[in-house]
């Protein structure tokens, strides 16, 4: 017999971080704000970071693809 009331809590959905118009990859919500999931090979160098705000990954992105602070 299948359990019908399982709560599996919220499903949040990513939220695309677009540069230029381009799709560099995804925030997902994390335990500690948002980890940036990235899908385009210039968006790698950040991949798996976690930040606070949506738009603190969008600025880390940009920097990224653009070399700012590139290591």
């Amino acid at each position: 017999m299948q359990e019908n009331n399982l709560n599996k809590g919220p499903r949040l959905k990513p939220i695309m971080i677009e540069v230029g118009g381009e799709p560099q990859g995804v925030v997902v919500p994390d335990a500690e704000g948002y980890r940036f999931l990235a899908v385009k090979l210039p968006a790698f160098s950040i991949d798996g970071q976690k930040f606070a705000s949506v738009e603190g990954a969008h600025l880390a992105v940009r920097d990224a693809i653009s070399g700012i602070n590139a290591a």
